[in-house]
C-alpha cells in the first residue's frame, strides 16, 4: 500500500479525526468487496462510504489514526475469497463527520479498468441450499451469492452493478431484496441474486425448437440423457452438448452428429469422489479440479472406469471437470451418471450462447434443449488445464480465468491490441501494467468464428474503455487475424514473428527482461524468410530476436494436406533420411498405401511442386508417429503427437543419434540418423512403446545440446520453453531435467504455451519496439 504522509495529533481522550481516500484496483466488483468494506468499517468504528467506479472501487474513510491504520491493514490482508487486489493506494482528505458508513452509488465516469471477476463456481453454502428441501431455493438452478455465480458472462458494462447485467429485467422479490440490502447477509449486494419467485427460469425445447411440456425440465432432461438422447444445455458462457458418458451408443451418436471423429470429449461429474472413480488423480490435479475456476483437467483414466471407450478413443487420458453451476449439479444428480459436456458447436465454429441461435445451429445434433431466460452477453468456453513438470499449466484460458489480467513489466505506454494467431485464437489488450486476455475464440476458419472474434474484441475494448493506438498481429499475411488488424483504424500496425511472440509471451509471464534462450516448438509458424518455422532456438529479448538454431525442414507435399494426411510427412521424412533411395516395401506401413499416390507425392517432393518446407517439431511428431503407430490420417490437430506421447514407455532411457551442424547459420539439427534407426527398429518389430520413448529422449537430448551450445557461446541466461509442443509433459519435463543446473528454465503456467497465449507476446514485442523507436527519436 502506498501511504500519503501527513501530520496528525494524538490525544488519549479526543483522538484527532483523520480522513483517507483509498483507491483499489483489481477484481473487486461482484465478489462482495463493498459489503466486506462495510462490515470492516463497522468493526473498526470508522465512518465513510465505498463505491464502485470504472477503475475498481473508491473508499472514503474517517476516524482516529489507529483505527484507520487497522482498517487499511485488514483491507489488504484479508479481502473476500474471490477478490484480487492488484493496486491499493491512499491519500489524505479532510475529515468528514459522517453518520455511519454507507455503500454509495457507483461512479460511471473516469478511467476504466475491468474489475469484473471471472464466473465463479457455485459455493458450498449455495449448493447446500439447492439440495435442502426446507430452503426456499431448493432445486433452484440459478442460486448464487457474493462468493459465487455468473459475473463476466452476464456483464453489459462496468462498473459491475445489477442494472449493467442481464439480471436487470428480473426485479427482486421482497425476500431477495431484504438479503440484498442486509449487510450481515452473504447476498448483500450480490448482483445476480434471485430465487424461484423472481429470477430466471428453465424450460425445454424439442428438437425443432418448439416448447416442450414438462413440470420438471431438469428431470425430463435427465431422463432423456439416461435413454441415450443428446441434450443441449445452456450454461454460464454458452451451451454444452451433453450425453451419457457411460453409453457407447450415445457417445457415438454425438460424435456422428457433431462431426467430431476422434477428438476426446470432456466429462463432467458431480464432485471429487465421482472424479476419482474415472481418473487417477494426483494431489495437484485434485486441487486444480476443485479450484474456483473449475477447468477441464487432463488426467490419467482409471482402469475399469465406467466410461464408454468412445469418450477418448485410444487415449489413456480423460478430460474431467466438476460441476460448477447449480444447474449442472441438479442435472448430474438426476441423471445419476457422468455426462459428456462438450462445446455446443460443429467443428471449427464458435460455441452457441443464445437460445434462438442454439436451436438454429444445433438442429440435427440435439434431441432436446434445456434453456433459460438469463441472457449470456459474452460467450466463454470451458478452460483446460494439465499438470506439467509439477505444476498446473493452463492449456486453454477462458471461463474462470477471463477477464483476470496478467501483470506485466515494463508497462505499456499506450494501449495495444494483439489479435493472436489463426488457430486457438485468443486476443489480448495491453493497458498500463496489465494485459487482458479475451476468451478463447478457437480456430479462425469460418465466418461465424471471425464474427465472434470481432464481437469479443469490441466488448473487451468497451469494458476497459480504450481505443488501441497500436495493433500487433502475426507475420503471416493470410491469417484472418492479420486481415482484421490491417483493416482496423489504428495509428500503428505491427507484425510480430510467430515464434518470437511465443518466446515474448513466456518472458512476459515470468517478467524476464532478457535476453533469454527461447526454445519455441510447434507445428507451423510463418518465418521472416517466408518458410514455415516451428523448431526454433532463439536468442531473444522483447524487442527482437536472433535465430540461432532450427530443425532440418520436412517437405510438405500438398501443403496443408500433408498435415492431415500424415503418411505424406512420413514418406518425406524417410526419403530424406535415405537420400531418396528408400525401398517402400521394407515397411508394412508403406506397403499398405496406394503405390500411385506414393509415386505422385514423391514426384511433388522431387520437383517441389506445391511442396513448402516446414521446420516444425510438430511435423516431426506427426511423421514419426505415423510410422510408429501405423496412422495415415490425423483427424484433429495434435492427435498423432498426443498418441505418440501416450504410447511412450516412460521407463525407457535409450535414445537415437542426431547431428547438430553449427557451421550453418542458423545451426541445423539433423534428425536423419534418428529416422534411419527408427526405420530399422520398426522393421525389426521392436516394441513401439520403446521406439516412441527413444524418439522423445532424442528430442530432449537434442534440445538440451542446442541450449548448452548456446550457453557456452553467449554466456549464462534464462531459458524459456514455449509453443504447443510443450503441452507434451514427457517432452517438457525431459528438457527441464536435461538442462538441469546449466540455466534456469521457465515453462508457461497461467498463459497457454500454445497459440492461445501468443497474443501476450505480440503485445509485449510491439510495445518494446515502440519504446525503442521513441528512444531513437521516432514517434
Amino acid at each position: 500500500m502506498t501511504a500519503g504522509a501527513f501530520p496528525y495529533e494524538t490525544d488519549a481522550a479526543h483522538p484527532r479525526l483523520e480522513g483517507r481516500r483509498i483507491t483499489v484496483q483489481g477484481i473487486v466488483q461482484g465478489v462482495g468487496f463493498r459489503p466486506f468494506v462495510y462490515r470492516l468499517a463497522r468493526a473498526e468504528g470508522v465512518t465513510g462510504r465505498v463505491r464502485n467506479d470504472p477503475a475498481g472501487a473508491t473508499i472514503d474513510v474517517f476516524g482516529p489514526h489507529d483505527a484507520l491504520e487497522r482498517f487499511c491493514h485488514r483491507l489488504v490482508s484479508a479481502p473476500p475469497p474471490a477478490a484480487k487486489l492488484i493496486a491499493v493506494a491512499w491519500s489524505p482528505i479532510g475529515p468528514d463527520h459522517c453518520e455511519g458508513f454507507e455503500i454509495g452509488a457507483s461512479e460511471r465516469e473516469g478511467e476504466r479498468r475491468v474489475s469484473i471477476p471471472a464466473d465463479i463456481a457455485v459455493c458450498p453454502e449455495c449448493l447446500a441450499e439447492v439440495f435442502d428441501r426446507d430452503n426456499r431455493r431448493f432445486g433452484y438452478a440459478f442460486t448464487n451469492c457474493t462468493n459465487c455465480g455468473p459475473r463476466f458472462t452476464i456483464a453489459l458494462d462496468v462498473p459491475y452493478d445489477r442494472p449493467a447485467t442481464t439480471m436487470a429485467p428480473f426485479a427482486m422479490c421482497p425476500e431477495c431484496r431484504r438479503e440484498y440490502e442486509d449487510p450481515n447477509d452473504r447476498r448483500f449486494h450480490a448482483q445476480p441474486n434471485a430465487c424461484p419467485q423472481c429470477g430466471p427460469r428453465l424450460w425445454l425445447l424439442d428438437a425443432n425448437g418448439e416448447r416442450a411440456d414438462s413440470a420438471d425440465p431438469i428431470e425430463t432432461a435427465a431422463a432423456a440423457l439416461r435413454s441415450s438422447s443428446i441434450v443441449a444445455i445452456k450454461g454460464l458462457g454458452g451451451f454444452h452438448i451433453a450425453c451419457d458418458a457411460t453409453a457407447a451408443i450415445a457417445v457415438g451418436r454425438l460424435r456422428d452428429r457433431k462431426r467430431r471423429e476422434a477428438k476426446p470429449l470432456a466429462v463432467m461429474v458431480r464432485d471429487l469422489a465421482d472424479a476419482e472413480r474415472i481418473a487417477m488423480l494426483t494431489d495437484l490435479e485434485r486441487e486444480l479440479l476443485c479450484a474456483p475456476e473449475r477447468p477441464i483437467v487432463l488426467a490419467a483414466r482409471r482402469a475399469g472406469a465406467n466410461l464408454a471407450d468412445e469418450v477418448a478413443p485410444g487415449s489413456p487420458l480423460v478430460g474431467v471437470m466438476l460441476a460448477y453451476t447449480p444447474l449442472h449439479h441438479l442435472l448430474l444428480a438426476a441423471a445419476g451418471r457422468p455426462l459428456v459436456m462438450t462445446s455446443a458447436n460443429l467443428s471449427d465454429e464458435p460455441i452457441a450462447y443464445r437460445n434462438e441461435e442454439a436451436v438454429r445451429r444445433l438442429r440435427g445434433i440435439a434431441d432436446l434443449f434445456l434453456v433459460h431466460n438469463r441472457e449470456i452477453v459474452t460467450r466463454c468456453d470451458d478452460s483446460v488445464a494439465r499438470v506439467i513438470a509439477g505444476a498446473p499449466t493452463i492449456l486453454r484460458r477462458s471461463r474462470g480465468y477471463v477477464p483476470r489480467p496478467v501483470p506485466v513489466d515494463p508497462p505499456f505506454e499506450q494501449p495495444i491490441l494483439a489479435v493472436g494467431a489463426h488457430l486457438k485464437n485468443a486476443f489480448c489488450l495491453g493497458v498500463g501494467d496489465m494485459a487482458w486476455f479475451g476468451p478463447h475464440i478457437g480456430d479462425l476458419e469460418t465466418l461465424e468464428t471471425y464474427e465472434a472474434f470481432e464481437e469479443a474484441v469490441e466488448r473487451m475494448e468497451r469494458f476497459i474503455g480504450v481505443t488501441p493506438e497500436v495493433i500487433a498481429h502475426d507475420l503471416h499475411p493470410g491469417y484472418l487475424s492479420t486481415e482484421y488488424a490491417l483493416k482496423r483504424n489504428a495509428a500503428v500496425r505491427m507484425a510480430v514473428q510467430h515464434h518470437h511472440a511465443h518466446v515474448a509471451s513466456a518472458m512476459a509471464e515470468h517478467q524476464l527482461a532478457g535476453p533469454v534462450i527461447g526454445v519455441a516448438y510447434d507445428g507451423t509458424g510463418y518465418g521472416t524468410d517466408g518458410a514455415m518455422w516451428g523448431g526454433e532456438l532463439l536468442l531473444a529479448d522483447l524487442g527482437g530476436f536472433q535465430r540461432l538454431g532450427t530443425f532440418r525442414p520436412i517437405p510438405l507435399a500438398g501443403g496443408d494436406r500433408a498435415i492431415r494426411e500424415v503418411w505424406r510427412l512420413a514418406l518425406a521424412l524417410v526419403d530424406d533420411a535415405f537420400d531418396g533411395n528408400f525401398a517402400i516395401d521394407r515397411l508394412t506401413f508403406f506397403r499398405n498405401l496406394d503405390l500411385v499416390r506414393i509415386s505422385a507425392v514423391r514426384s511433388m517432393i522431387r520437383t517441389r511442386l506445391n511442396t513448402p518446407s516446414a521446420h516444425g517439431v510438430g511435423r516431426y511428431f506427426d511423421a514419426v508417429g505415423a510410422l510408429v503407430l501405423g496412422e495415415t490420417i490425423s483427424r484433429y490437430e495434435g492427435q498423432i503427437a498426443a498418441a505418440l506421447n501416450n504410447c511412450a514407455d516412460v521407463s525407457e532411457r535409450g535414445r537415437y543419434e542426431f547431428e547438430l551442424d553449427r557451421a550453418m547459420t542458423p545451426w541445423t539439427l539433423d534428425m536423419r540418423p534418428a529416422v534411419r534407426q527408427i526405420v530399422e527398429a520398426i522393421g525389426a518389430r521392436e516394441d513401439r512403446r520403446s521406439i516412441a520413448a527413444r524418439f522423445h529422449n532424442t528430442l530432449i537430448e537434442a534440445t538440451a545440446a542446442m541450449v548448452r551450445a548456446d550457453l557456452s557461446e553467449h554466456g549464462p541466461r534464462a531459458v524459456v520453453l514455449t509453443g504447443g509442443c510443450f503441452q507434451n509433459p514427457l517432452l517438457a519435463e525431459g528438457v527441464v531435467r536435461a538442462i538441469g543446473n546449466s540455466a534456469p528454465v521457465h515453462l508457461h503456467r497461467d498463459v497457454p504455451p500454445g497459440d492461445g497465449g501468443i497474443a501476450l507476446g505480440q503485445a509485449m514485442a510491439a510495445a518494446a519496439r515502440m519504446r525503442a523507436a521513441k528512444a531513437n527519436g521516432g514517434s
